[in-house]
């Protein structure tokens, strides 16, 4: 309810309401109509159904596929759909804000305190006399996309890279092997990286990411992607969770990947979480990006933050669990690697293993 005590649900009058399913966060009308909240991590579960409109609330933290995926049908529907949000610094809601504002078929609003009321200007100050962050108050009170992401692990490491040109269309170099690096899901996402090193520079020239797919899916994938672009390949680096052995078949994911011809390095396995995150930190300053073709692993890296404690008041060390996970994950090998091979003079993870067929 809202603070008047007025049940939100009570927007919708009971005379229209047929069914309710609270276990589906479903309503279903007389006329035959249904309203569902669906989480935009589990947007496939609009499969089958064929939505009029659809309400993206706090876009900014959602999976940006989720509109990839419900646009066409509204499209053919002659839907509409409604994005309300706080901004979380320069990702996918910024550019969507950007595109809005300028579009005539788009209506496009940004409503700070100054223009709601909601809240006055003296609230702003007895929040920052609390200990409230500027950035946090130019967030929240003044809908700032420049402030920084409170709890975004790579927030200040991205901006620099927008700032200094590096996310860009960067062109693929020609005669210079690709290397990738690896997020494997079981039953969750897997993310892939692709790279050059061209000079002292890592050119970040590719991404993918699916779910619900095996590893022959994988390896198809780089097939193609070979045979297609002409592309060679170095090394494909994994996380060391691949070499976990499976009740199934008793084997490890290594092992049966290897069997398809895709031969994996495997990365070290970091003492602490925080120290595969210091690693990409660092190794993000020496990356560029192309812009469209990685694109949405540059939405998980900027989206990419601590979990926070509600009842403390306080930023947890460990990341949440969401969307933005896997391309992060997947970086965090590419670092991983990357400070493994310098320390040992570029030697590989594991020497004397087979090479794969592509």
């Amino acid at each position: 309810m809202d603070r008047d005590g007025f049940k939100f649900l009570d927007h919708i009058p009971k005379p229209l309401r047929a069914k309710e399913n609270s276990t589906e966060m479903k309503i279903t009308m007389r006329n035959g109509s249904i309203i569902q909240i669906i989480g935009s991590e589990n947007y496939n579960a609009l499969m089958g159904t064929n939505p009029v409109g659809c309400v993206l609330s706090e876009y900014a933290l959602q999976d940006p596929r989720a509109w990839d995926y419900i646009r066409p049908i509204l499209r053919e529907n002659g839907g509409w759909a409604v994005f309300n949000s706080t901004p979380r610094g320069h990702n996918h809601l910024y550019d969507l804000y950007n595109m809005a504002k300028g579009n005539p078929d788009w209506f496009c609003e940004l409503l700070t305190i100054k223009d709601t009321g909601v809240l006055t200007e003296q609230d702003m100050i007895d929040e920052r006399k609390s200990g409230m962050s500027e950035d946090l108050i130019q967030q929240e009170f003044y809908c700032s996309f420049d402030a920084a992401l409170p709890g975004a692990f790579f927030a200040r490491e991205m901006d620099q890279a927008r700032v200094q040109g590096r996310i860009c269309k960067l062109p693929i170099v020609p005669g210079i092997p690709i290397n990738t690096y690896w997020d494997l899901g079981m039953d969750d996402s897997t993310a892939i990286w692709f790279t050059q090193i061209v000079g002292r520079e890592i050119h970040v020239i590719d991404y993918e990411e699916y779910s619900g797919e095996g590893l022959a899916f994988y390896a198809n994938l780089l097939r193609e992607k070979k045979e297609r672009n002409g592309w060679s390949y170095d090394v494909h680096v994994a996380p060391h969770d691949i070499e976990v052995r499976e009740l199934g078949t008793g084997k490890s994911r290594l092992e049966i990947a290897a069997e398809m011809g895709l031969c994996f390095e495997v990365a070290p396995r970091p003492q602490r979480k925080e120290d595969a995150i210091e690693a990409a930190r660092v190794l993000l300053a020496s990356c560029w990006f192309d812009k469209n073709r990685c694109d949405l692993g540059i939405q998980a890296l900027i989206s990419y933050r601590k979990d926070y404690d509600e009842k403390n008041r306080v930023f947890r060390l460990k990341p949440v669990h969401d969307w933005a996970s896997h391309g992060a994950d997947a970086f965090q090998t590419m670092a991983l690697g990357f400070r493994f091979r310098s320390a040992t003079g570029n030697k590989p993870f594991r020497p004397n293993r087979t090479r794969s067929r592509f």
